[in-house]
């Protein structure tokens, strides 16, 4: 089973296909993205949180308890969101991870980032 580069023209914009050879991947990206983030002030703590996490501790228990921002009290849900909505280095992260990944710690203007991606569309 192939793919023509014409069927290709008819696609929406934003969505952009990707093959691996002999066909065994196919993915997207994602116009929208859904994910949960811990926001600390400090790169330490960041890892120190991420330690816990890889360690079997629950992510929306974490926030809860460690994230600087109001979206901690809902685990650190952000809801969806499309590109331009958050800033650059938190944005070019979580389109580029797979859902259900758990990034290493992201720094922003706003302190530092794990980042929990949730979802797709």
């Amino acid at each position: 089973m192939g793919v023509h580069t014409s069927s290709l023209n008819s696609l929406p914009f934003s969505f952009s296909l990707t093959i691996k050879a002999h066909g065994t991947k196919t993915s997207f990206m994602a116009s929208e993205v859904r994910a949960s983030h811990i926001l600390v002030d400090d790169k330490e703590k960041a890892e120190n949180i991420k330690q816990q996490i890889d360690n079997g501790k629950e992510f929306s228990e974490l926030a809860k308890e460690a994230s600087n921002c109001p979206s901690g009290d809902k685990g650190g849900d952000l809801g969806f969101f499309g590109k331009g909505q958050m800033v650059k280095p938190f944005e070019r992260k979580v389109f580029s991870m797979d859902v259900g990944e758990i990034s290493k710690p992201v720094k922003t203007e706003f302190g530092y980032h794990l980042i929990k991606k949730t979802d797709e569309k």
